[in-house]
């Protein structure tokens, strides 16, 4: 099995790659909607329909499969000898980072359901506010695969 890890090693981190790009336009788009939304729809109106069939599509048919594609190819790269050296102290802020990114992600989701069901408490600002979380992550998940400190 890691042979043959080992060998795909370019296809699965080029996979993963590519992914990661999908996963993280959905996660910065899906909180600048739900601002739009906040501010500009009310609910049962023809905005909130609109916003609720964006998010849903965005939610569900990218950044879903966009995130079990990372993890999937994420572990597989973890699973390729000599890839990680778990003695570093990068790959947990790595693990971490992408824990509070899957976090984030299931955040995403609740307030896509709290729009379809009956609005958002939420404000535009708050939104707004949140969407700085994955900003924050990615600078976190970049610098510590890069720099492998």
């Amino acid at each position: 099995m890691t042979d043959l890890l080992s060998s795909a090693y370019l296809w699965i981190k080029a996979i993963h790659i590519m992914a990661v790009i999908t996963w993280m336009a959905g996660i910065f788009y899906l909180p600048r909607l739900f601002v739009y939304h906040a501010e500009q729809a009310k609910p049962g109106d023809a905005r909130d329909e609109v916003f609720q069939v964006m998010e849903y599509k965005l939610f569900r048919y990218i950044m879903r499969p966009s995130m079990m594609v990372v993890w999937a190819f994420g572990l597989a790269l973890v699973m390729v000898p000599g890839v990680v050296d778990w003695g570093s102290v990068w790959p947990w802020v790595k693990l971490l980072a992408v824990l509070g990114m899957t976090w984030f992600h299931m955040w995403c989701g609740k307030h896509v359901r709290f729009f379809a069901q009956s609005g958002s408490t939420l404000t535009g600002r708050q939104y707004r506010m949140m969407n700085e979380v994955p900003t924050v992550l990615m600078i976190a998940i970049v610098f510590a695969v890069v720099l492998k400190f």
